[in-house]
């Protein structure tokens, strides 16, 4: 028996679903790759490509129901992972700024659209607004490229993301009226509160039900890491489900289920990794090879009627999408590439934009030209709005490149290296917490170092700790506080965290100390002291006697000559923000130095809080002082320049262990940033 096969059919218009796919996935390969050689973003070459080979054109491949069906799912596929990008706190902290850019961006090209398609275009009224409810709206097209060049976390594109919530809500509310006046022959109020109740369901059950549901199954059932995959994949297939059997567009039910998953799903992780992965290289290539098998390229051979509706249609989208985004940019204060990256993300129409005109066309508002010049339309889109974008992304990028670096001020990189007592754990991340704020989206990034030994092998003490980091990060969950962990195996643990501190790009590390431990070296021990001398990042070492929360006052102490020091107004920073994260008052004690001098340059540096200054003449007054004032709720700040920088004082190595018998038994000690002087103006209100 022969097991050759032999296709069915070779000519052009393949269906044959073996040749189908192989050219798809040549398309995929081939086309990105060729047209970033021509300058263009990848996604358009998948999109040429597929008018190309399409029915419009050469017609290789049939536009079949396996190409659409894939196509449907790309498409939703894609709105899953936008809402799982979606800053969840960003948007509760601002909601109202994805509310003007959504209103704003569809209710301008609606209004305008509606009179031009009225008056130039001669549609009756309600064809006029379905019309222009489909280019009001749009898709996400270019959002590749923005996840591509990283500014998914952009206020302003932030602002683009939400706002698809409102654009296609509203988009789809108009098609529910229209259709429902071309069948009922008028408004009613019943049809208005079917859409509002089966928006009100779909909302209210996936946000109610899905976190719930997810936690509980990643805690329980995911025994293999595929599962949780597969979970996902049922998640946004199931919501779409949902939102189908509601009348509702499923890409709407799709990025709802990816807000809702979005905490579930941390950036970074395994999982993540693989939806974007699958995404990337096969579902989203899907939807854009669909987009472009949808483009008619003898569509410009159809007479003036097309191209006139067309360049109509195309001009009123793109004046009045650049009017929206001017708007929205002067009143947000965005910048020149904020403005631009908006105004290129929200010209992108496809296959939602497509669906509507059928819509439209099966209930005789719209003829054949109108079809073709929106899927005219889409091809000009697929084209300009990836590029737009990227143009404006890449601005957008060297702005936080360089702009964000002023805003690690309130937004730091930090590492944390922890020992196995609890309580001192949980006091270090309280800290840690503090000085992020809840203005942040680096994380806390938790290690701790196994050193090998022979009474216990090396992966049991490696998942004995990943266990109790296990822990940690949940913590960090509950603050709403992004957390990374990590456990090294390393014979040197300062060595392990000097490179922790590197690898994770960190802008402070946290430590604690154990008074009781012995003094094996200078000043806190062994551990503490090499990373000292290792690393030249701001070094915060804390003895918390009591909750960071219940600070009352905190005592500052600044020897003399640390205002020359390369890293003292980040130093100074650092005191600021735990000062008004836990609301105490500053006593700034200058030792040996000039307290109005003080008062001046405390006061350069950004955040407000409440201070006294005082100096003391001499370095042994300094104790009996703070022993006099200082009560047990109250905290002590040494900012302690390295022995022999610029501010040392042969008496602050001494200073953590006297510190230890004061009242208050809890303290901090700064050891501010080495050789970065550019880097400390940022901390400055002014120069």
């Amino acid at each position: 028996m022969s097991l050759r096969y032999v296709p069915a059919t070779l000519e052009l218009g393949l269906e044959e679903p073996v040749f189908v796919f192989a050219i798809a996935m040549a398309i995929f390969l081939v086309g990105p790759l060729l047209v970033k050689r021509l300058g263009q973003p990848g996604i358009v070459g998948i999109v040429v490509f597929g008018a190309l080979v399409g029915p419009g054109a050469l017609g290789v491949v049939e536009h079949s129901a396996a190409i659409e069906l894939l196509g449907e799912v790309g498409l939703i596929y894609l709105l899953f992972t936008v809402g799982l990008e979606v800053d969840i706190r960003g948007f509760r902290e601002a909601p109202q700024h994805a509310a003007l850019f959504g209103l704003t961006s569809f209710g301008l090209p609606f209004v305008v659209g509606t009179v031009v398609s009225h008056a130039i275009l001669g549609f009756d009224a309600w064809a006029s607004m379905l019309l222009s409810a489909v280019f009001a709206s749009h898709t996400l097209l270019a959002y590749p490229v923005v996840n591509r060049l990283g500014v998914t976390k952009n206020r302003a594109v932030a602002a683009v993301f939400g706002g698809i919530l409102f654009t296609d809500t509203i988009a789809l509310i108009v098609l529910a009226v229209v259709m429902g006046v071309v069948d009922d022959g008028g408004v009613s109020l019943w049809l208005v509160g079917d859409v509002g109740l089966s928006l009100a369901l779909l909302f209210g059950s996936t946000w109610f039900v899905l976190p719930s549901t997810g936690r509980w199954f990643f805690q329980n059932v995911s025994e293999e890491s595929y599962f949780e995959f597969l979970f996902v994949m049922t998640v946004i297939f199931a919501t779409a489900a949902l939102a189908q059997l509601l009348d509702i567009a499923p890409i709407l039910g799709a990025f709802v289920a990816g807000i809702s998953l979005n905490r579930l799903i941390p950036e970074g992780g395994t999982l993540m990794n693989r939806i974007e992965f699958v995404g990337n290289a096969f579902f989203i290539p899907f939807f854009l090879l669909h987009v472009g098998m949808l483009v008619d390229l003898g569509v410009v051979f159809d007479g003036p009627q097309t191209l006139w509706i067309a360049a109509v249609v195309i001009a009123t989208m793109f004046v009045t999408k650049a009017a929206a985004a001017w708007l929205v940019a002067e009143v947000q204060g965005y910048t020149r590439h904020e403005r631009d990256v908006i105004f290129g993300l929200s010209t992108g129409q496809a296959a939602a934009a497509l669906a509507i005109t059928i819509l439209g066309v099966d209930a005789g508002l719209f003829g054949s030209a109108t079809l073709n010049a929106v899927v005219l339309m889409l091809l000009v889109t697929a084209l300009i709005s990836p590029w737009l974008t990227e143009r404006a992304a890449r601005g957008v990028a060297l702005e936080r490149d360089v702009a964000d670096e002023g805003d690690r001020a309130t937004d730091p990189t930090i590492l944390l290296p922890l020992s196995h007592n609890a309580e001192l754990q949980q006091r270090l991340l309280e800290l840690s917490f503090l000085i992020k704020g809840d203005r942040g989206s680096e994380p806390v990034n938790v290690l701790t170092v196994v050193q090998p030994n022979q009474r216990e092998s090396t992966p049991e003490q490696v998942a004995t700790v990943q266990a109790e980091l296990d822990e940690i990060a949940a913590a960090g969950s509950a603050a709403e506080v992004p957390i990374e962990t990590e456990t090294r195996v390393n014979h040197n643990v300062a060595s392990g965290i000097v490179q922790g501190a590197i690898e994770v790009q960190a802008d402070q590390i946290v430590m604690g100390w154990d008074a009781g431990q012995s003094f094996r070296h200078r000043m806190f021990g062994s551990i503490i002291d090499q990373v000292l001398e290792r690393s030249t990042l701001p070094i915060l070492v804390s003895r918390l006697g009591h909750p960071i929360n219940t600070t009352r006052r905190i005592f500052v102490v600044v020897p003399i000559g640390a205002d020359h020091h390369e890293g003292f107004y980040e130093a100074v920073h650092l005191v600021k923000r735990i000062a008004v994260g836990t609301g105490a008052d500053l006593q700034v004690i200058v030792v040996e130095g000039s307290a109005h001098q003080f008062e001046e340059l405390f006061g350069l540096v950004e955040e407000d809080v409440a201070a006294g200054f005082q100096s003391v003449d001499r370095w042994d007054r300094l104790l009996p002082l703070l022993e006099s004032r200082a009560a047990d709720d109250d905290l002590i700040v040494t900012i302690s320049p390295r022995r022999g920088d610029v501010g040392w004082h042969g008496r602050l190595e001494s200073l953590p262990s006297e510190l230890v018998g004061l009242p208050p038994e809890s303290f901090l000690t700064i050891h501010p940033r080495q050789g970065e002087p550019e880097y400390d103006r940022q901390y400055l209100r002014y120069e």
